[in-house]
């Protein structure tokens, strides 16, 4: 399990902080279980939210086009700004919670994914979509920056379960808004508005969970574990406590890790697969004569593929030294996948989705490696926002290029082969990021 990575002396401070930011007192076993479930049911609700405002979007664009008027090179840079939000505010998440703490930072941001879901359709014009959608991104940037770090700070011995239920749940609110937002606009009396807007109404439960945890900063990821402990045996007359809270300013400079590098650019190229997909999988099958529902049935079951796997690639991966295997495994599935795409994309789609769908599953693997390639809760919360910021930084180009191509090609053919060779280097830096190894030792030794 990625938490026995961790020193006993490590484990022991950040399960003390966990029971102190939650409330726990000996005496009352039974709030810190209650506290503890409603914290569950947080991060599922939350990782539920953290996809439908892109895919239901993929499965309505050509709808949405029509309406506000984009040409293909608009509509490119619309499937981009997900990865440009979530690399511009990702990078906040710690700072911010440091200073207000996870849970009220995570809670702030499932009301803007509600405000901005509910806002974007009727908020008239290209400019004023497009600012909504970046509300709504900006939510879910600091929820996913966060979520590694909630699951390491207070699930310490559980990390590999906690990451495979989070994934699972975020593939399954992924693949259920692929699949469900066109019967479900139809339903709704046709209209896209409609269709998009319906989905701030699951935002809004995921908020309720983390509002007990608003005034909670004692388990802020910078407080104790942004300036890691140096944890002595306790001197006469002194508590453990006492030597928990000794703290010095970490030395640990996440850039000097080639470890860190490596899991960053493979963080952002499956994140520009994973977007390339969900922007425009459906257009593409559209485009090749199968129709909408179909279209969207054919993401979801991409989407849906994560569900599974997600639970099951993060028990797998932190049972390896190296989980470079399976970063090959899910890399060649996207590459056969690429080829049916380009060579029968009507006649063999249901293969391709499902090929696809393993591929993306590399998303739940960067983030199990996240917790696998850091020894402390100090280097998981510095990895994470590293690693996740600066990955959707390089993913921006990607959805908007393929954009780019297939107006000016008209056709298919490029954007796909763009697809496949993308997943070349992916495949060269998992490896290279799946290397038994810490940032702590890379960067202490640099």
């Amino acid at each position: 399990m990625i938490g026995g990575m961790q020193s006993e002396e490590t484990t022991t401070m950040t399960s003390e902080t966990a029971r102190r930011s939650v409330g726990h007192d000996p005496g009352r076993p039974a709030t810190r279980a209650w506290t503890m479930r409603v914290l569950v049911i947080g991060i599922v609700l939350s990782a539920l939210n953290l996809r439908p405002a892109i895919t239901s979007l993929g499965a309505l664009l050509e709808e949405v086009r029509d309406g506000l008027g984009m040409s293909g090179s608009l509509a490119g840079l619309l499937t981009s700004v997900p990865p440009l939000c979530f690399a511009v505010f990702g990078v906040t998440a710690p700072r911010l919670a440091r200073r207000f703490g996870p849970g009220a930072v995570v809670c702030a941001g499932m009301v803007a994914i509600t405000a901005g879901l509910l806002i974007r359709p009727y908020a008239g014009g290209t400019a004023g979509f497009l600012a909504a959608s970046a509300l709504a991104l900006m939510g879910i940037a600091v929820s996913n920056v966060l979520m590694p770090v909630i699951v390491k700070r207070w699930f310490p011995d559980r990390v590999g379960a906690m990451t495979g239920l989070y994934s699972m749940a975020l593939a399954a609110g992924t693949s259920v808004a692929a699949a469900v937002t066109v019967p479900m606009t139809d339903a709704l009396g046709g209209s896209w508005q409609t269709g998009l807007a319906v989905w701030a109404g699951l935002a809004a439960t995921a908020v309720l969970p983390w509002i007990p945890f608003v005034r909670d900063r004692g388990a802020r990821p910078a407080d104790p574990a942004r300036r890691h402990a140096r944890v002595e045996a306790p001197a006469p007359g002194r508590t453990s406590t006492d030597v928990h809270a000794r703290v010095e300013a970490p030395a640990l400079r996440i850039t000097r890790s080639r470890t860190a590098w490596a899991l960053a650019v493979f963080f952002g190229l499956q994140a520009t697969a994973a977007y390339i997909t969900m922007g425009w999988m459906a257009q593409i099958f559209r485009d090749a004569g199968v129709p909408a529902s179909t279209a969207g049935l054919l993401l979801a079951v991409t989407m849906v593929m994560g569900v599974p796997l997600a639970f099951v690639i993060p028990r797998v991966a932190t049972r390896l030294p190296h989980q470079g295997p399976i970063v090959l495994a899910l890399g060649a599935c996207g590459l056969v996948g690429y080829a049916g795409l380009y060579l029968a994309p009507a006649g063999g789609a249901w293969a391709w989705a499902v090929l696809l769908g393993v591929s993306n599953c590399a998303f739940p693997l960067a983030l199990t490696m996240v917790g696998m390639r850091a020894r402390t809760g100090a280097g998981v919360a510095q990895l994470s926002a590293f690693a996740q910021s600066t990955g959707y930084l390089i993913s921006i180009p990607g959805p908007l290029l393929v954009g780019v191509l297939y107006q000016h090609s008209g056709g298919w053919g490029l954007p796909i082969a763009l697809m496949a060779a993308l997943m070349v280097p992916q495949m060269v830096v998992g490896v290279l990021a799946g290397r038994d190894r810490t940032v702590e030792d890379e960067a202490a030794a640099r």
